[in-house]
């Protein structure tokens, strides 16, 4: 197989929830070779390790990779720290930030990327239905981008690479309606932050209640597994 017919390869960072199971069809409808990543950081539950595990086979990734660190060292959100998950939202980046969690799973990223010889990162970070976390903006991504251009091999001697967001820009409604074209089975997805150990959902923190706000505005029924 010469250069020109390799297949393209894709590093796409997958949670478990229904997002980074958008992400990962989108990438492989435009033809790449996708390589899974998940971080487990010290969240709240193992559920959404165990569900990225099963997107990522489901959805055709050639591996899955999961990469510890250990954030709960350091504390400082509700999903790695003795501090209350909140049932409403408010005002504000909200407790559930995790301190610098998408820069540092972009770069374990961007290391397997060059690694593998791939130019392209995908993440599922999302800007208009979201929490309000600063590294979920546009302008994170940019950012992110540029920097791993000036201190990677890959961007001073390579090709480059491309940080790819493409929901960024998208509503969970949206969301919803492109993971059923590309056939996702969202019942296999974990989103909440206080799921159990089945992976079902509390039904009322923030990200349940994004989640649940996408099916409706699709016109979907919600094939979310909930605690009874």
């Amino acid at each position: 197989m010469n250069a020109s017919n390799a297949p393209r390869k894709a590093v796409i960072l997958v949670s478990g929830g229904m997002d980074s199971a958008v992400t990962i069809a989108m990438a492989r409808e435009q033809g790449f070779d996708v390589h899974a990543l998940s971080v487990a950081y010290g969240q709240r539950h193992s559920s959404e390790l165990e569900a990225s595990e099963r997107v990522a086979t489901m959805l055709g990734a050639v591996e899955h990779k999961t990469v510890h660190v250990d954030l709960r060292s350091i504390g400082g959100s509700a999903l790695t720290a003795d501090i209350d998950v909140p049932e409403e939202g408010g005002e504000g980046i909200p407790v559930t930030y995790v301190p610098a969690r998408n820069t540092i799973m972009l770069s374990i990223a961007l290391g397997w990327a060059e690694v593998l010889g791939s130019n392209d990162i995908f993440c599922g970070v999302n800007a208009v239905d979201y929490s309000g976390y600063p590294d979920c903006r546009p302008a994170f991504i940019e950012a992110f981008e540029e920097l791993a251009n000036v201190a990677t091999k890959a961007g001073v001697e390579g090709a480059g690479i491309r940080i790819h967001a493409p929901l960024m820009q998208m509503g969970k409604g949206d969301i919803v309606r492109e993971g059923m074209r590309l056939g996702v089975d969202f019942s296999a997805t974990v989103s909440c932050y206080k799921a159990d150990a089945e992976g079902r959902a509390c039904g009322h923190c923030d990200a349940c209640r994004l989640r649940a706000e996408g099916f409706a505005k699709a016109g979907v029924a919600d094939p979310t597994h909930y605690v009874p």
